[in-house]
């Protein structure tokens, strides 16, 4: 697998989570799409969606509700692709949504990893490679980034960092998809800042590829810990996306019910 297949393993699940065509991502003009559901997606989205952008940097590609479409992409073309996912712009956005009952909800930015840079980092603790059987008793809040328990039948394997027998960072791999799976890592609060997540999340992305599957990592801007935590390991910055939900949903996330 060079860097060209792992850009286009994801450009061709983007297609199928948006339900379009993976060159779509690559045209000069924005494009919005009718949300469904689609074979393949991850399986965590909830569509269909009332609106959700991508962007790969070249243009914007929408998928929405019928009622959408047109709206939405007039949007589009009013702004250039950055700005569509950065206030003030994005006010506009959420205005428009907002006769809809929707409102602007998750917006992350998703990285891929470098095969020039990707490569096994030292770590102050021993590392042990953990199958489903090894995890299977660590759904506990401390690694709730690493492993979901929502769902845990996707967690297919995680790599672990030892102090003594004393685990103290976790990597997880989740299957969101047949062709990436998606790496989550956590560090206890104490042993933070001594290289161990770097460490971890770099080895998890060799066995996933070793396994012929795409690493993928996924964070919030506003989230430097982690951001910075993907770039030492060798990934780098592929994708963003911003997507709505209704506003009764995010009233229950804002009030701790999410």
């Amino acid at each position: 697998m060079n860097q060209s297949d792992i850009l286009q393993t994801a450009l061709e699940q983007s297609a199928r989570d948006y339900g379009c065509a993976p060159g779509d991502f690559l045209q000069p003009d924005p494009k919005t799409v009718l949300s469904r559901q689609n074979e393949g997606a991850r399986v965590y989205l909830p569509l269909p969606l009332a609106c959700s952008l991508v962007s790969y940097g070249n243009n914007v590609v929408a998928q929405t509700s019928e009622d959408l479409l047109e709206p939405v992409l007039a949007f589009l073309r009013r702004f250039p692709p950055e700005h569509c996912f950065e206030t003030p712009n994005l006010y506009v956005l959420n205005n428009l949504l907002a006769s809809h009952d929707q409102t602007i909800c998750f917006m992350a930015e998703y990285f891929l990893p470098r095969l020039e840079r990707l490569r096994p980092l030292s770590c102050p603790y021993p590392i042990r490679l953990l199958g489903r059987s090894d995890f299977a008793d660590l759904y506990l809040p401390q690694w709730s980034n690493a492993l979901c328990d929502k769902r845990p039948e996707r967690d297919v394997m995680a790599v672990g960092a030892y102090d003594g027998e004393t685990l103290v960072g976790l990597a997880g791999a989740s299957a969101d998809c047949e062709t990436m799976y998606q790496i989550g890592i956590d560090v206890l609060p104490a042993y933070r800042r001594r290289g161990i997540a770097s460490a971890l999340t770099s080895r998890l992305a060799l066995e996933i590829l070793a396994l012929g599957k795409v690493p993928f990592y996924c964070a919030a801007w506003s989230n430097l810990r982690s951001v910075h935590n993907a770039l030492r390991s060798g990934f780098s910055p592929a994708w963003v996306e911003t997507t709505a939900r209704a506003r009764s949903f995010v009233d229950s996330l804002n009030a701790g019910e999410g």
